[in-house]
This record gives C-alpha cells, sequence and structure tokens, in this order.
C-alpha cells in the first residue's frame, strides 16, 4: 500500500495522466480479496457471534475502498497544469488515451462511428504523431546510416536500428488448452463440485482474454515501426535522388526509382510486423512440443516428422513463383508507360496492331507464371490444410499400435489436436519470414548504390566567360552542346581540370521542366511574389497574351508534364522562371528553338540580348538562330565534343575557318526558327479542360464508395456463374469431411470408456485416414479450381481493358492524366491478378470454416443455439462499422498516396534545374509533407484494425467461454468426446471469426478494382480500323489528290471550332506551305487528315474517296507524318522504323542512307539492333528527328505531312531533311506546317490559316507581292524587303 501511495505521487509529478501498474494493482488486489470477502461472509452466516468484530468492520471498509479504488484508477485525470499548450486542430486521442482505452483501443471508436455516419474526407484525420513524421524519422535512419556506413556492416540491422522499438509476444492459447486438458477430466469426474467446472470457464476466457490484449499491443507497435521505416526510407530515397548523377539516372528508370519508393518501402514495412517470428516462433514450436510429449510420449516425434517434411515444400513454393512474375509485371506496366505516352504516334502511323500484340504476348507469359502459382498453391494449401490431419493421424496411429496399453481417450486426442494447430502456425510463418528477409534483402542495396559512372563526352575543353557577357555556343547535333552546360552545372563526370562559377545561377533546360502546379508558382519557384517584378517578366517572356487564354489566368493549374501548355509556351514559363529568379550566371540551353519567329526576336531583344532585361549578367546561350550571332559578345564553335574556335562574330569570320563555311551558306537567307511547338494549339485546351480536373477526382472518389453487389455480379460473370456455384459447392464438402473426420475422432476417444479399443483399432484408423484423404483432395481440387476461375476472369478484364483502350479516341487521352490510366493496367490489374483471388480464397475458406464451428458446437450442447443470436448480432454490428471506416481510410490513403510518387517522379526529371536553383531542401520538405499527409490516413488504418480484433477476438473467446459453460452444465448427459469437440472447435473460431471481416473488408475493397477497370474497358471507343465493304484499293491514293470542301472541326463535344469551313482543293504533287500563328490551327489541319479529329461538318475527299467512309487502319496506313515531337518506342533501332518487320534489311539501311543515319548507325556495335532506352533517350532530339525521317522514308506513301519537324535540329541537318524530301518525295502530295519560311519558298502554294479559317492561298511569290499576313511574316524573318 505505501509504495502505491508512493507511485501514486511519483506518477503525478511526473504528469501521468492515467497509470497502467496502478491499474493492474488494484485489480489484482480486488482478486485476491474476493475469497476472503467470500469466506468472512459465509463465516458470519453460519456463527451466531462474530469473534473479531474490529477486524471484520475494518476488512469491509478495506474491501470497498480498494474497489473505489480500482473504478477510479480505469478514469484518466486532467493534464497537469504545468503541460504545454496543445495548439493542434485535430490531435491524435491516443496521446490522452486512459490505460484501458490504450489496451482495448477504445480511443479509435470516435473515428468509427464517424466513418460510418458519413464518408471520411480529409479534414476528419487525426494529425500525425510528432514521433512519427518525417521531420523525426528521416533524421534518425540518416543519422544511423552514416554511422553504419563508417562500420560497413550488413545494411539491413542498421535500418531497423534507426528505429527499433521494442515489441512484446506472447504465446497464444496455450492456456486455453490446459483449460480443455481440465474441462475434459472435469466431466469424468462424476463427483467433482460444479463451481470448479465454471472456475474453469472463466479461466480459460480470462487467458484468452488477456493473450488477446497482449498480443494487439504488440501487432500495434510493430506496425508504427514498420510505418516509421517506411517514412524514413522514402525520406532516404527522396533525399538521394536529388543529388545522384544523370549518369547514373540513366541506368534506370524513372520507373524503376519510383518502385524502389513504393515497392521495396512497402516489404520493409511488412517485414517489421513479422521479424519477431524468428524467435518466438521456435520458442512456441518447443514448448508445444514439450507438452505433447508430456501427453503422447514419444510417438509424438512421428507426427512432428511429418510436419518437418511439409515445411520446406511449403518453402520451396513461396520463393519458386516471385521472381518471374515482378519481372514481366516491370516490363508490360514499361511498355504500357511508353505505349500511352506515344499514344498519338502509334495512331498516326496506325501501329496499334502490332504494340497490342506485344502487350498481350507479356501478359501471356505473365498469365502463365500465374497459372504456375496457382498450381503450386493449390498444392501448397493442400499440404497447409491437411498438415495438422496428417500429423494427428500419424501421431495417434503410432500411439495406439506401438502398444496395446495405450489407450486414445478423449483428452489425449482433443489436447494434441489444440496443439497440433498451435504449432500450424509458428511452423508456416517461419519459412515465410525468411523468404521476406531475403526479398528485402534484394532490394535496398540497388536504392543506396547508384552508380556514378558517364561516357567521357570532351575530350578537352578551355573556355572562360568573362563577367557580364553574353556567350552562344554553336554546332551541329550531337557535338555536345547541352552537355556543356551540363558540365558547368556539375551534372556531368569531371575527369580532370576543374569548373567554377561565380555567384547563383539559373538555369533553362533544353526540354523545359514543367511541375504539376499553377502557372504563377511555376515561374516564382519558391520565391516570394513581387506583382510589379512578376509582371515584368511576363512581359519580357511574351507571356501575357497567353495568359489571357488560359481558363484561370496565372493560377491555372498545369497538368503533368505541362501537358496543357504549347511547347513555345512551356519553354517560355521555364525562361521566366529563370528571369524572375534573378541569378548572376544565365545557362540558356537552346531557350528559342520552340518559340515562333516574332516571339523568339521579342525574347531575345527583350530577355537575352545586349539590351534585355540580363544586361551585365554572364549569359551563356545554346543556340541554332544565326540571326542573333552577330548581337553576341563571344561565340563557341563545338564539333564532336571539343571547342573548334572561339572569338566575336567578326573575328570568326576573319578566321574563314569552319563557321565562316557554316554561316556563308546560310546568311544568304537570314532565317530565324519559328514555332509553336506540341501540335495540340493552347486554343483548345483554352476551354477548361483543368478546371474539371478537380471534379473529376471527386466524383471518382464518391463513385468508390458504392462497390456493391452489381460489380461483384460483374466479377462472377467474368469468372463464369456456373463455375462459381461449383466453387462453392467443392468447399461445403470440404468442410463436411473436415468435421466428419472429427466427430469420428470422438466417437473413437468414446471407445475407451466402453472398453472395446482393441478390437476396432484398424477400422478406427482406417475410416479417420480415409475422411482426412478426402478433405485434402477437395480442397485441392477447390482451390486450384477457384484459381482458374480467377485467371479467367483476369484475362478478360485486361484484355476488355487494353483492347478499349488502343480503340479510344485521342481527345481522351488529352484530357485524362497518363498516371490514372496507367494506374489501371499496374495497381488495379495486379489486384486482380493477385489480392482478389487470395482474398477470395481466404474469405471462402473462412466463411465454411466459422459456418462449420456453429454446427458442431450446436450439434454437441444443442442449449448454445440461444447465444448465436445476440453473438452474431454484436458482430455484424461491430463488422460494418470497421468495414465503412477501413473502406474510406484505405480509399484516403491511396489517393494520398499518389502525389508521392508524382511528385518524386517530377523530382528526378527536373533535378538538374531543382539543383541549379538551389531548391534542394524546399522539394525535401515538400515530399515530407506529402508523406506525413499519406500516414496520417494509414495510422488510423492500422489502428482500425487492432480495434477490430480486439473486439472480434473478444466475440470469439465469449464463444469459448459460452461453449465451455454449457459443457458444464450439461456434465451428466455428455461424454467427454463431445465435450472435447465442441472447445476445440470453439478455441479455433476466434482466428476464423477475425479473419472473416478482414476479409470482407478486403474483398470490398479489393472488388473497386474490377469496377475501375471495367469503367475504363467501356469508354467511347473511336470509328472502326476496318470497313470491310467500304475498303480502298490497295493502290489507293494513287494520284495524291485532296479536297476539303466546307470542312469544320472541333476538338470535343461543346468546344468552340478550330477550323471553320475550309474548302480548297490540291492536286497530286503539290508541294503545299501551311503558315500561321500560334492557335491559328495548322497543326488542327493535319490531325483532320487522320481523323484523329472527326470532322464537326462538310467532307475531306482524297482521290475521290471520302475519308469519313473507309476504316481508321486504311486511311491512317496510306499517309505518312513526320510528327513534330519525334517519340520512340524501347526496344530495337530496326523495330522503331518497322514494327511490322514488312521491309527487308536492306530497305531499312537504304531509309537509314537517305536520312543520313547510316554512319552513326553502322558505327554501332548492333547495327540495327541499336537498343534505344525508353523514350530514345540515348539519342539527341535531332537523331530521334531523324529516325522519324527515315520511318516516312520506308513507308512512301503518295501524300506526306511534315509537322515542324525541324525545330530541335541545326541548319545543315535541316538542308539535308530538306534536300532529302525534295528528292525523295518529288511526285507526292506534301503538306508542311512551316517553320522557317525559308524552306517553304519554293514551294507551289502557301495556305495562311488566321482563327481557324484560310486568310490567304495563293503561290509564295503572289502572296508577297500583295503584301499580306504573308508578307509581314516573311519580313520579320527578314526575307522581304
Amino acid at each position: 500500500m505505501l509504495l502505491a501511495l508512493f507511485l501514486i505521487q511519483f506518477e503525478r509529478l511526473r504528469g501521468v495522466q492515467s497509470s497502467g501498474i496502478l491499474f493492474i494493482f488494484w485489480f489484482l488486489s480486488v482478486l485476491c480479496a474476493i475469497v476472503p470477502f467470500r469466506s468472512k461472509i459465509l463465516q458470519a452466516k453460519y456463527q451466531s457471534e462474530i469473534s473479531d468484530k474490529l477486524r471484520f468492520t475494518t476488512f469491509y471498509f478495506y474491501f470497498s475502498l480498494i474497489v473505489a479504488e480500482l473504478i477510479l484508477s480505469c478514469f484518466n485525470e486532467k493534464p497537469p497544469l504545468f503541460s504545454n499548450i496543445d495548439t493542434d486542430p485535430n490531435p491524435c486521442p491516443q496521446s490522452t488515451a486512459g490505460f484501458l482505452s490504450t489496451m482495448t483501443f477504445w480511443w479509435f471508436t470516435s473515428m468509427a462511428i464517424k466513418g460510418y455516419k458519413n464518408p471520411l474526407e480529409a479534414k476528419d484525420l487525426w494529425s500525425l504523431n510528432k514521433r512519427d513524421s518525417s521531420e523525426v524519422v528521416v533524421p534518425k535512419l540518416l543519422r544511423e546510416w552514416e554511422v553504419e556506413q563508417a562500420k560497413t556492416h550488413s545494411w539491413k540491422w542498421q535500418i531497423f536500428n534507426g528505429i527499433s522499438t521494442e515489441a512484446h509476444y506472447q504465446q497464444p492459447s496455450l492456456l486455453c488448452f490446459n483449460g480443455t486438458l481440465l474441462l475434459i477430466s472435469f466431466t469424468k469426474q462424476k463427483g467433482a463440485p460444479t463451481w470448479w467446472g465454471y472456475a474453469l470457464a472463466f479461466l480459460m476466457f480470462f487467458a484468452a482474454f488477456l493473450q488477446t490484449l497482449i498480443l494487439h499491443q504488440h501487432f500495434q507497435y510493430c506496425f508504427v515501426t514498420g510505418m516509421r521505416l517506411r517514412t524514413s526510407i522514402i525520406g532516404a530515397i527522396y533525399r538521394k535522388s536529388l543529388i545522384i548523377t544523370n549518369a547514373a539516372k540513366r541506368t534506370s528508370t524513372v520507373g524503376e526509382i519510383v518502385n524502389l519508393m513504393s515497392v521495396d518501402a512497402q516489404r520493409f514495412m511488412d517485414l517489421t510486423t513479422f521479424l519477431n517470428m524468428l524467435w518466438s516462433a521456435p520458442l512456441q514450436i518447443i514448448l508445444a512440443l514439450y507438452f505433447l510429449w508430456q501427453n503422447l510420449g514419444p510417438s509424438v516425434l512421428a507426427g512432428v516428422a511429418v510436419m518437418i517434411l511439409l515445411i520446406p515444400l511449403n518453402a520451396a513454393i513461396a520463393v519458386r513463383t516471385r521472381v518471374e512474375q515482378m519481372q514481366y509485371k516491370d516490363a508490360r506496366i514499361k511498355l504500357m508507360n511508353e505505349i500511352l505516352n506515344g499514344i498519338k504516334v502509334l495512331k498516326l502511323y496506325a501501329w496499334e496492331s502490332s504494340f497490342k500484340e506485344k502487350v498481350l504476348e507479356i501478359r501471356q507469359k505473365e498469365l502463365n507464371v500465374l497459372r504456375k502459382t496457382a498450381y503450386l498453391g493449390a498444392l501448397s494449401t493442400m499440404a497447409w490444410t491437411s498438415a495438422p490431419f496428417l500429423v494427428a493421424l500419424t501421431t495417434f496411429a503410432v500411439y495406439v499400435t506401438v502398444d496395446k496399453n495405450n489407450i486414445l481417450d478423449a483428452e489425449k486426442a482433443f489436447v494434441s489436436l489444440s496443439l497440433f494447430n498451435i504449432l500450424r502456425f509458428p511452423l508456416n510463418m517461419l519459412p515465410q519470414v525468411i523468404s521476406s528477409i531475403v526479398q528485402v534483402g534484394s532490394s535496398p542495396p540497388l536504392s543506396f548504390s547508384y552508380s556514378f559512372l558517364s561516357h567521357s563526352l570532351f575530350i578537352l575543353i578551355n573556355l572562360m566567360v568573362p563577367q557580364g557577357s553574353l556567350l552562344a555556343v554553336v554546332g551541329h547535333v550531337g557535338c555536345g552542346k547541352s552537355s556543356l552546360v551540363s558540365a558547368l552545372l556539375g551534372e556531368m563526370e569531371k575527369m580532370e581540370g576543374d569548373i567554377s562559377i561565380q555567384g547563383s545561377v539559373a538555369y533553362v533546360p533544353q526540354q523545359a521542366w514543367i511541375q504539376n502546379a499553377t502557372l504563377r508558382d511555376n515561374i516564382l519557384f519558391g520565391k516570394a511574389y513581387n506583382e510589379h517584378k512578376y509582371r515584368c517578366c511576363l512581359d519580357a517572356c511574351a507571356l501575357t497574351q497567353d495568359l489571357e487564354v488560359l481558363p484561370g489566368g496565372d493560377l491555372t493549374e498545369i497538368g503533368e508534364k505541362g501537358i496543357n501548355l504549347s511547347g513555345g509556351q512551356r519553354q517560355r514559363v521555364s525562361l521566366a522562371r529563370a528571369l524572375y529568379n534573378e541569378a548572376d550566371v544565365y545557362l540558356l540551353d537552346d531557350p528559342l528553338s520552340a518559340v515562333d519567329a516574332h516571339v523568339a526576336k521579342h525574347i531575345f531583344d527583350q530577355v537575352i540580348g545586349p539590351e534585355g532585361a540580363l544586361q551585365g549578367k554572364t549569359r551563356i546561350l545554346v543556340t541554332h538562330g544565326i540571326s542573333f550571332l552577330p548581337q553576341v559578345d563571344n561565340i563557341v564553335v563545338m564539333v564532336e565534343g571539343r571547342v573548334s574556335e572561339m572569338g566575336s562574330y567578326q573575328e570568326l569570320l576573319k578566321q574563314n575557318g569552319a563557321f565562316a563555311e557554316f554561316l556563308r551558306n546560310y546568311s544568304l537567307e537570314d532565317i530565324i526558327e519559328e514555332d509553336e511547338a506540341t501540335g495540340r494549339s493552347t486554343c483548345y485546351y483554352s476551354t477548361g479542360v483543368f478546371e474539371s480536373y478537380p471534379t473529376m477526382s471527386v466524383a471518382l472518389l464518391l463513385f468508390c464508395s458504392t462497390a456493391t453487389c452489381k460489380v461483384f455480379w460483374e466479377y462472377v460473370k467474368a469468372v463464369g456463374p456456373l463455375l462459381s456455384l461449383f466453387i462453392c459447392f467443392l468447399y461445403g464438402c470440404q468442410s463436411a469431411a473436415s468435421i466428419g473426420a472429427n466427430v469420428w475422432l470422438s466417437q473413437w476417444t468414446n471407445d475407451a470408456a466402453q472398453n472395446v479399443t482393441q478390437e476396432n483399432v484398424s477400422m478406427r484408423v482406417g475410416v479417420y485416414a480415409a475422411l482426412g484423404m478426402a478433405q485434402g483432395l477437395l480442397v485441392m481440387v477447390s482451390s486450384f479450381t477457384l484459381a482458374m476461375g480467377n485467371i479467367g476472369a483476369a484475362r478478360k478484364l485486361h484484355y476488355a481493358l487494353l483492347d478499349n483502350k488502343f480503340h479510344t479516341p485521342q481527345s481522351f487521352f488529352d484530357t485524362t492524366p497518363i498516371g490514372r490510366v496507367i494506374n489501371r493496367f499496374s495497381k488495379d490489374i495486379y489486384v486482380i491478378d493477385e489480392a482478389l483471388p487470395s482474398t477470395v480464397l481466404m474469405f471462402l475458406g473462412t466463411f465454411f470454416s466459422s459456418l462449420s464451428t456453429m454446427i458442431v458446437i450446436v450439434a454437441s450442447t444443442p442449449i448454445f443455439a440461444v447465444v448465436i443470436a445476440p453473438l452474431a448480432f454484436i458482430y455484424i454490428f461491430v463488422q460494418r462499422f470497421y468495414v465503412a471506416t477501413s473502406r474510406q481510410l484505405k480509399r484516403l490513403e491511396s489517393v494520398s498516396r499518389s502525389p508521392i510518387y508524382s511528385h518524386f517522379s517530377e523530382t528526378v526529371t527536373g533535378s538538374s534545374v531543382i539543383r541549379a536553383y538551389c531548391r534542394h531542401d524546399a522539394f525535401v520538405l515538400m515530399s515530407d509533407m506529402k508523406v506525413d499527409e499519406n500516414q496520417k490516413s494509414y495510422y488510423p488504418g492500422i489502428v482500425s484494425n487492432r480495434w477490430l480484433g480486439v473486439r472480434i477476438e473478444f466475440i470469439g473467446n465469449c464463444i469459448v467461454l459460452f461453449a465451455a459453460l454449457f459443457a458444464v452444465i450439461g456434465k451428466d448427459k455428455l461424454n467427454p468426446g463431445l465435450v472435447g469437440l465442441s472447445v476445440s472447435y470453439a478455441l479455433l473460431v476466434t482466428m476464423s471469426l477475425n479473419w472473416m471481416v478482414r476479409m470482407t473488408s478486403d474483398l470490398e475493397s479489393n472488388i473497386v478494382a474490377v469496377e475501375r477497370v471495367k469503367e475504363y474497358s467501356e469508354t467511347k471507343t473511336e470509328a472502326p480500323w476496318e470497313v470491310e465493304d467500304k475498303k480502298p484499293s490497295p493502290d489507293w491514293p494513287s494520284q495524291g489528290n485532296v479536297e476539303f470542301s466546307d470542312y469544320s472541326v472541333r476538338y470535343r463535344e461543346g468546344l468552340e471550332l478550330v477550323l471553320k469551313n475550309l474548302t480548297l482543293s490540291v492536286k497530286g504533287g503539290e508541294k503545299i506551305g501551311i503558315v500561321g500563328r500560334t492557335g491559328a490551327g495548322k497543326s488542327s489541319m493535319t490531325l483532320c487528315l487522320f481523323r484523329l479529329l472527326e470532322a464537326a461538318g462538310g467532307e475531306i475527299t482524297i482521290d475521290g474517296v471520302k475519308i469519313s467512309e473507309i476504316g481508321l487502319h486504311d486511311l491512317r496506313s496510306k499517309l505518312t507524318i513526320i510528327p513534330q515531337e519525334p517519340v520512340l518506342f524501347s526496344g530495337s533501332l530496326r523495330m522503331n522504323l518497322d514494327p511490322f518487320e514488312r521491309y527487308s534489311d536492306g530497305e531499312v539501311w537504304k531509309a537509314l542512307e537517305l536520312s543520313h543515319l547510316n554512319k552513326f548507325v553502322s558505327n554501332q556495335p548492333a547495327k540495327l539492333e541499336l537498343e534505344c532506352s525508353e523514350g530514345g533517350e540515348n539519342l539527341s532530339v535531332g537523331q530521334r528527328q531523324l529516325v522519324c525521317l527515315a520511318r516516312a522514308l520506308l513507308r512512301k506513301t503518295r501524300i506526306l505531312i511534315l509537322d515542324e519537324a525541324t525545330a530541335a535540329i541545326d541548319l545543315e541537318t535541316d538542308d539535308l531533311i530538306q534536300s532529302t524530301i525534295r528528292t525523295q518525295f518529288e511526285d507526292c502530295t506534301v503538306f508542311t506546317i512551316a517553320h522557317r519560311l525559308n524552306t517553304i519558298m519554293d514551294y507551289t502554294r502557301v495556305l495562311v490559316l488566321d482563327k481557324g479559317q484560310i486568310a490567304e492561298f495563293d503561290t509564295p511569290t503572289n502572296l508577297l507581292f500583295r503584301r499580306g499576313i504573308f508578307y509581314g511574316m516573311a519580313k520579320d524573318a527578314g526575307l522581304a524587303q
């Protein structure tokens, strides 16, 4: 008592609000005082006079006081006055929860109720506990990491040290099975007092309840540790990704790095939960064996031998199949990613079917592995279900045959069965834990040891740029201009020498990097907003007019990779960002290549040039535009990675070297590049595709919550309704066999009482064996049939999705973020392939086992039926609360998960920009916030599982209690065999009930995947690829006449017309140049010829055939386009030129020769089999453009469309392309969206578009003479006086 007083005071000073130690102390005091309490009452009842009145009275005082203390210690105290003020608007109630509330997870109930009443939103989530947040956890891991790297030990342990927590584990159910033992012996002794039976029943109940509480506390610790581990690994990988070199980036695609973050961090998390198994499993095995030995003696060894033989079987199956399947899945996702990114090109070339075959080929391999997994899985399920039975069979058979005196009675049989069931779990888990440790072992070394290798490109470079000067870098495609800029940024690996830059740096990359944020955020890039300065930047970069077109002005949300800006706008935003950041040194990598001529001039004058906003700053400008060269201070000419000449414009002309030669050829037609990139002209985005983004997402979320019978029915249809019924029937049969075997066992044990054991031994063993074997076979057949059904469903669902996506019109891909589509192919198909089948399997298994338990208990003690109704009611009640809340938490968790990965992949692509602007820390902070936001919904998810576990296991424990109580009440009527049967079944039910709720919930969460895949398999499709009765003749179009009559088009329903009533006719063999300002509809015109846009009115006819009547492939395969953004797919160069393998090697080499690539290709060791990396990253942009030219030369159709194909090419290569087109396509009809006006000056006619209408259409000479729009453009470009 004194100790208790001391403790109360001590904890009060420490500010503890609810003490576990004191609660346990008072509880035990009350428990111990109950016995004297009862005896004192009995004493008073039977004695006339109480001998010691003082002690009698004080004892009652004492008793009432400790009961009061116990009741009081259940409640929380107020927080002490000296505690910190909590400013958190929505703190996690766990921090203030009392001891009882913490043990039973009662504090979570408020969230469960809230989630049940209405759907949870992000604002309902509790804040993350400080100790779990990134700012605490990540630095901890990084510190440990550095310490360990110094020691260079195995990495695994130090990751765990970083976040170690104490974990408790407890031996399940050994107490309970001892209870079974005592209970059976109790029913045998006829004279035993009844209270002894009741005491036993309640003791079993308390033991089980205690186990539940301790077990779930242990799991809670483990999961929270796992969660911290995930946070810290993601944090560490993110920080690492900001400092890896470009060379290291090349060795792994962005997808692979994102994979490290999502999949492997997840694996670590899963592992922490089971790590304790490494020591607790052997402990459980030893204890169980010890009790078995006491029970049955040496014959136990026979059973254990069988069990040990089954382990390697299960382990081998687990390891065999994972690896193969992962690699096919990765390959398929990688291919899908490329297909979706280049879907426009596939449509233009009519290559869909070739790529569809490639995907289906990989998918077939993936399904084959799945099928193999299913065969093996059926075997392992059989081994796992039959294991306890086989073990029991061998043990009992050996036991009764070894010695005549060995009699199998109820005690021995059912206690052994319980023990074998206990053994099953640790024996099965050990190999799994070991294999997941191996898996984790294979992942992180990747994430922490990027290579730092690179090819040395520059031979030797000496370069000095005086402060405040403007230096231009010129040279051919692939001569190392961009690499020079990278080297200055420190992105290349330095072999020798050194680079020094004075002051801060701003960098404009060749391909603009745009974040998924508002336009304003993209320009400010973390700097404070200053209205005046900001407006000046917009004006200088010619962005002011563009803002008027965007739906939300500068607050328009820009999609991923800047999808709703044209290439020119992206480049200007990138430039505005550099300008706003006010650095000392500006590195500009070809910022003028993607903008119109007049815009380029404006930007050079206003920003870069000697009079521009950047005068007085040091500027290094990589450019192809000759007209600007006279205005720069110095020029560096690069040839094959070295500086060939350097000096001012005049000096280089005097030197009469390569540069002078180069200029002489071109200065006659002083040229500027003009353009608006990305064939998607701005106007069609302007009507606010992106305003609808948020609403789309919200609609999607609400849509998810109604995954009901309809979706289940869809899935059953995909599996096959009859097959589904048959599967359920098989499961029913297997449960019947299992009950049969156990009932038979209870009959057998009753033989002992009637002393007729010896005669029946062989029959008893035989029938028992037969029933068990039948069960094993049924298990195998049922799980195999189920797997076959699931794989069939997975194939159908994936095929429907893939087929639909290849037939979906282009407008869908323009308005749907690629990530959302990829998600259907990766996450959702994965769920349908793997998660859903195993969930269905577990669900059916647990459902039938719970059902059979109830049947057995009711059969042996019919009075039990009374309790079923109230228990079932509580069970369903808890289950509904849990499923509603947990499903929404899962949804919130997955919604908040994707921003982590998209932000990460954005960071990896833009890492050089982030480093150049020194925004490293800000981005780390952003990533941490996103991770914490995600863990905020993950944490209640963990707790909800624990909350459920405690409640459901409580119901399970009640079932055990009632089964035992009714056995005690009906003791005289029951034989020991039946008591053993009903109680041992009741002990199993807790597990099944718990899993059944989890499985119901998982089933509801996973079935959503079917719904999402169905939704995207049923989107609107474009016109058919081939129309049989309208097929044009094989040599169509033979002349190449193209006619537009009164033709209008819009991008999507409800948008403005982009082209309005065009009427023009083009004779075969004419060369037509198409020009016009940004957004005039130039690119739209080409899209119409290919029917990527369907007519809103009017017709296009080619050689007398109306193109709207024939199949899309028949049309598209007869036209050729050289698109504006050169898209390559990963695979061989040959595959990129000719995916259907229609042409011979000779023809392919001829095309390469004409496109001036043969020198490059023949220098490669692999020749035509040269591997192109994802998106053709290992070729320069210019070389990719030449590959597109080679494609066109191979197809050689009568009509050729050139879509501003010369944006990224130096003038010489451009000349080569133009001359190739003039000679090779001389008799074809050519439409060119012109860029540099000089390329179309000798064309037959020029079409000038303005706001979607024909403004001028005539020969170039006549148009110049007219002095209209065309004349104005030519004047800007210096082609007219």
